[in-house]
């Protein structure tokens, strides 16, 4: 393995588009000398890093800008660096023995509206109540310093340092070491397809970005043109600070449809070895989980099977399956999944489009799952999450719009699938706070115009812009934090309670974490809107009508969303939008 960053003992940066480097350290330039005679595009500079050294350097007499490296950024991203020594930290998790994903629960938070405070120690002080809810993982969106205050995070410019307002590196090593004292694991959100628009200077030292071949967010990282070498490096050496420096115990992989890599090892297949090794050098276990929606499992096989050997992938047909039979909105992406059938589908199958026709992709899309080669456990679902509920127009959650049994039913169908599941924070108590897109870009001419494509992109869509708030509003922020006095009232304490429970089933009924794909069967009538999934001795039944629904079942009632179901006489009652947990007989 490489290097890691907190072993730097000098000052050295890659810089080949440079012809001269300049370190500005403590007040004092320093002038740089090309590693083996400039053949590298190294500079470096004999002058030892102190702790808590600002500097940055100058590059052909431009800057000074901050270190691509940066651990902290005190000022901003437009600041000097400050040294950082991540292996000073006194750690307490000797004892962490980690934990796969197999049979797990992920909970999504975003920092900044997690808690009033929006901090890595406000964050901790709640580790306690997730682990009363029964979440194994917290999985944290982007921690990465980005221009501004608050931001979703997937506007990072400088990938090595902890946000500031966070609480900056300590305060995420303190985090990290609350979480495995109590039993919970960390899963990381990385970014490694673009870079933010505000504060990357990559492009002044080296062939980061590939210009002139961009994606949604950008131009492209280089991981396959002229000096990609070290630029896939970089994202190696981040990777590894995450898992070894900061000992998260996975990393989720940003939008890994848009990494451009067309060497003949993946990006994605050397990160999947990056963590191979640290698990095999360290015996704690590295899950990477890969954000796609191409539906290819080749993300998920073996590197033995032609596979890249992430440990999962994101499975957006679930959600989709899930919103549109919950809802009814089929506009969009939403216009193939509606049907029980499509939800069937996905939950028997993994994917609804595995070789069919996507009607809002005007072409076939992805490829069948091979069940001898993935565990169900391998793909990751949800009901809501921060993308499906941010980028709707008014950023509203299920909870808006939907009744107690409807948000019951999303529960119990995420909670009991044969996939590993996600909660984005506040889904379990029913929030009522929106999470919408926000942003705080102190630049005017950026400002205007992430207002302005905010309100054209959703014009497109057939959204009213009136509901659309403008992202750099602080309200817009203020309102997508969460109340935390809510989980104590009515439907929120009773869904919160739900969720409890399934995720207390979850862990004590073998059949809703073991089970593979052929082990998983449903039945349903589109008709009369029911669907029974059979895990095992497990069947799970959803009333998705508006009328009782009685089937032929005998054995033990573990759990129902309705307390006037009943099981008896070789017969299951439950009222319209419920449903109820069955161990067979």
């Amino acid at each position: 393995m490489a290097e890691t960053t907190s072993a730097r003992k000098r000052f050295d940066v890659w810089a080949p588009f440079a012809g001269s480097v300049t370190l500005l350290a403590a007040g004092q330039h320093h002038e740089m000398r090309p590693h083996d005679g400039g053949s590298t595009g190294w500079w470096t500079a004999d002058v030892p890093q102190g702790v808590g050294t600002d500097y940055g350097y100058l590059v052909d007499g431009e800057g000074p800008f901050p270190d691509p490296r940066s651990k902290r950024q005190p000022d901003g991203v437009h600041g000097l660096s400050r040294t950082f020594d991540a292996a000073s930290y006194a750690w307490n998790d000797a004892e962490w023995p980690g934990r796969g994903i197999g049979g797990a629960v992920i909970y999504e938070l975003h920092l900044g509206t997690f808690t009033p405070e929006g901090t890595l120690d406000a964050a901790a002080e709640k580790l306690d109540y997730l682990v009363e809810l029964g979440v194994d993982f917290v999985e944290l969106l982007p921690v990465n310093a980005f221009n501004g205050t608050h931001n979703w995070g997937y506007d990072g410019v400088l990938w090595f340092a902890v946000h500031e307002a966070y609480g900056g590196p300590e305060a995420y090593q303190r985090f990290v070491d609350a979480a495995h004292a109590a039993g919970l694991g960390v899963i990381q959100d990385v970014v490694y397809n673009h870079l933010g628009p505000s504060g990357n200077y990559l492009p002044k030292f080296g062939p980061y970005l590939k210009s002139g071949e961009g994606n949604t967010w950008g131009d492209s990282v280089n991981l396959d043109g002229p000096g990609s070498d070290e630029v896939r490096q970089y994202i190696l050496d981040n990777a590894e600070m995450w898992l070894s420096d900061f000992h998260v115990d996975g990393l989720r992989l940003d939008a890994v449809h848009a990494l451009r890599d067309d060497r003949a090892v993946h990006i994605l297949e050397d990160l999947a070895s990056l963590g191979y090794g640290i698990e095999a050098e360290t015996g704690v276990p590295k899950t990477l989980i890969a954000e796609s929606d191409l539906n290819n499992p080749r993300l998920i096989y073996r590197r033995d099977a032609n596979g890249y050997g992430l440990e999962a992938q994101w499975s957006d047909d679930f959600h989709h399956a899930v919103h549109v039979n919950l809802t009814g909105e089929t506009a969009g992406y939403y216009a193939d999944f509606d049907s029980l059938a499509a939800l069937a589908k996905v939950l028997e199958h993994g994917f609804f489009h595995d070789g069919s026709y996507s009607s809002f992709r005007g072409r076939h899309h992805g490829r069948p799952i091979r069940p001898g080669l993935v565990h169900p456990a391998a793909l990751v679902v949800c009901s809501q999450n921060h993308d499906q509920i941010g980028n709707r127009a008014a950023g509203d959650r299920l909870s808006a719009s939907l009744s107690y049994g409807r948000l019951a039913l999303a529960a119990v169908l995420t909670m009991t699938s044969p996939f590993t599941p996600m909660l984005f924070m506040g889904e379990e108590f029913g929030a009522s706070t929106p999470w919408q897109f926000f942003t705080s870009h102190p630049e005017e001419w950026l400002a205007k115009a992430t207002a302005e494509g905010r309100l054209k992109e959703f014009e497109r869509m057939g959204w009213d812009p009136a509901l659309v708030p403008n992202p750099q509003d602080p309200e817009t922020f203020n309102r997508s934090k969460l109340k935390w006095e809510e989980i104590n009232d009515g439907d929120h304490a009773r869904l919160l309670e739900l969720y409890r429970a399934l995720a207390n089933l979850r862990r004590s009924t073998p059949d809703l974490a073991a089970g593979g794909f052929t082990d998983t069967h449903v039945d349903f009538s589109e008709d009369d809107r029911w669907l029974v999934l059979t895990r095992g001795v497990v069947r799970v039944a959803c009333n998705f009508g508006t009328q009782p629904l009685t089937r032929n079942m005998d054995g033990d009632l573990l759990l129902a969303t309705d307390p006037s179901a009943a099981v008896g006489n070789g017969k299951l009652t439950i009222p319209g939008e419920s449903a109820a947990v069955v161990r067979l007989r």
